[in-house]
């Protein structure tokens, strides 16, 4: 491996959409050189406008070319384009040396390139968001207690489940506000999610068929599974001497969107990719996203642990954001974590090849102290 290629104190900032929010003035802060890049350099200049950062940063118009020849090593792209276009992105950043931060999940095509990027001296951030990201830190933090009270070796069935959704402050009728690409949402519920239910490998082929009732803080919510949760029984350190009740990863929507989304569900089971595009612009128009609305984002992780001897644990983070006129909850909660990793490649703190928002116990304190004092609030409760 070679030598961590020191961060030039310059980071390339791609795209201005729905997740971009005040973690870019962080950055604006904290980096040397900040260089928004999007679709027009006029639309680069309009969106730094709307944040009011107008002479912070640079605009720049996006083309992957465009970045490549601005690059120099050491360097830092952080990319919010679609997680297809990431592995362009590092590849680039791999040639030049420059370092990548996204918040997305890592794809097999970014992991190809992993020893590449690793070889090569330069960090490779990812799933350093909301979800995936502080799920994560919350996820680390409560495994270490657990593990701390009951002990490793301690033959115990747990359950772990984490849900996480963004809605509206105000319920609508839709029971939803689209803070991200329609055309994903609807993508992501025709991707079929694998769970463990009551000790059982489960896999929902049509994720909203397995929606439940589950109640946060007093409020009741629906939830669902999604993606594949079962890789993350290792991600997150689980102790094998613990059996898994049920382990479960998952989305979060208000009560009622099981009914009000019925005829969308309907679109699904019946629809083709041209269909289902096209419907995901008419919802886009239907239910646009102005100034005047506000919304939530709502994550909880619990844990609940049974040891055989009888001992027990169970603990839970709650993060409850409302949206402002600053930016959106979603895009606080995103950008925010996102710049606090891009800040540590900085200042050098991360080393080469693949890291995820936290891989251990000890850094996930870290950095939810961290996101505490900039701003991003969170409880937790321990009972045992």
């Amino acid at each position: 491996m070679s030598d961590l290629v020191p961060a030039t104190g310059t980071v390339h900032w791609i795209g201005a959409g729905l997740s971009t929010g005040s973690g870019l003035a962080e950055l604006c802060d904290t980096a040397d050189r900040v260089r928004l890049w999007h679709r027009t350099e006029e639309r680069a200049a309009e969106a730094l406008a709307a944040l009011g950062l107008t002479g912070r940063a640079e605009p720049r118009a996006y083309t992957l070319s465009a970045l490549a020849a601005a690059l120099a090593p050491g360097d830092v792209v952080v990319s919010m384009l679609p997680a297809p276009e990431h592995a362009g992105i590092l590849a680039a950043c791999v040639r030049e040396k420059a370092h990548f931060g996204c918040s997305s999940y890592v794809s097999d095509a970014v992991l190809e390139q992993v020893p590449e990027a690793e070889k090569a001296g330069i960090v490779v951030l990812t799933e350093a968001g909301l979800d995936p990201g502080i799920d994560h830190l919350f996820a680390h933090s409560l495994v270490a207690r657990a593990r701390d009270v009951i002990g490793d070796a301690t033959s115990a069935s747990y359950s772990l489940t984490s849900y996480c959704g963004g809605v509206p402050a105000v319920p609508n009728d839709f029971t939803y506000r689209f803070s991200w690409a329609p055309a994903g949402v609807l993508n992501a519920l025709r991707s079929p999610a694998r769970y463990l239910d009551n000790g059982t490998p489960t896999t929902a082929e049509r994720p909203w068929e397995a929606t439940r009732r589950h109640v946060v803080d007093g409020e009741t919510f629906e939830v669902y599974p999604n993606r594949d949760s079962v890789p993350f029984i290792e991600q997150y350190g689980l102790p094998a001497a613990w059996t898994p009740r049920t382990f479960v990863r998952g989305t979060l929507r208000l009560d009622g969107w099981l009914r009000a989304w019925e005829p969308v569900f309907e679109e699904l089971r019946a629809g083709d990719d041209t269909r289902i595009a096209a419907l995901a612009k008419e919802l886009a128009a239907r239910y646009p996203t102005t100034e005047a609305d506000r919304d939530r984002v709502v994550l909880a992780v619990s844990l609940d642990v049974r040891a055989n001897d009888g001992r027990t644990w169970s603990g839970g983070y709650l993060l409850d954001v409302v949206g402002d006129e600053e930016d959106s909850a979603m895009a606080r909660c995103v950008s925010r974590t996102l710049a606090l990793g891009i800040g540590h490649i900085l200042d050098g703190s991360l080393p080469a090849g693949l890291n995820r928002a936290a891989e251990t116990a000890a850094r996930s304190e870290q950095w939810l102290g961290e996101l505490a004092r900039d701003g991003v609030h969170f409880t937790l409760r321990v009972d045992h």
